[in-house]
């Protein structure tokens, strides 16, 4: 059980709540196309992109990208492994090969794969392997998962430039890896931030989320402070 589960329940009996309702596992595999490109929706009117993010606790990363201008919608889920139709409960045991990730759904003429690269640096610890703040494990690794050419091309780019910057404390070792099936998670892990604001609150203060990035990245840090 991880430590976020674990703060979690403590202050649901606290508060004499439910953790929540909703536990079955709702997955689904949205990864069978490579979609990072365009998306073309009714009449070819619409058109939206894909891009993929892992930075720790999927719950505190929705919403920096949610309150972004252009973001058509987040979804908290596991990728990057090789269990089909994962759970909460196998991901964060670790053994999956998934990490907590976010797949972001964004109209490309309104904001880019670059300023969705620099929301997730500022939103995570690069330089830590493994780890994401009090979760530990592979399953809270960083990545940036890539679902084209651009897609890789930029990302390359954007860690090349940050690490040449100097800014950071020590070697960045966010991966930059192929996209792969993106597995939706549980119901009740969607926006959490908004479903449960205590528990999510709770949960990130503790965590040492906000600190950590504030150490790094100062006034550049990522947060969700609605």
């Amino acid at each position: 059980m991880t430590i976020r589960w674990t703060w979690a329940l403590a202050l649901a009996a606290a508060l004499a709540l439910s953790f929540g309702a909703g536990t079955g596992a709702r997955s689904q595999d949205m990864g069978g196309k490579d979609n990072g490109g365009m998306d073309t929706g009714g009449m070819g009117m619409t058109r939206t992109a894909v891009a993929t993010f892992a930075g720790g606790c999927f719950w505190c990363m929705q919403p920096p990208f949610d309150e972004l201008d252009g973001v058509i919608s987040t979804t908290a889920g596991y990728t990057g492994g090789h269990v089909k139709d994962p759970s909460y409960m196998q991901v964060s045991g670790g053994g999956t090969g998934h990490a907590e990730s976010v797949e972001v759904r964004y109209d490309p003429s309104r904001v880019s794969y670059e300023k969705l690269l620099e929301v997730f640096w500022h939103n995570v610890d690069p330089i830590t392997k493994d780890r994401q703040f009090c979760d530990v494990g592979n399953q809270y690794r960083t990545a940036i998962f890539y679902h084209d050419a651009a897609q890789k091309q930029a990302a390359d780019a954007s860690r090349d430039r940050l690490a040449e910057s100097g800014r950071l404390p020590g070697p960045i070792v966010t991966e930059i890896v192929p996209a792969g099936p993106f597995y939706a998670a549980e119901a009740h892990h969607q926006s959490y931030y908004k479903t449960h604001p205590l528990k999510y609150k709770f949960y990130r203060y503790n965590c040492g989320r906000d600190k950590r990035l504030k150490a790094l990245w100062g006034d550049d840090a990522g947060g969700h402070h609605g």
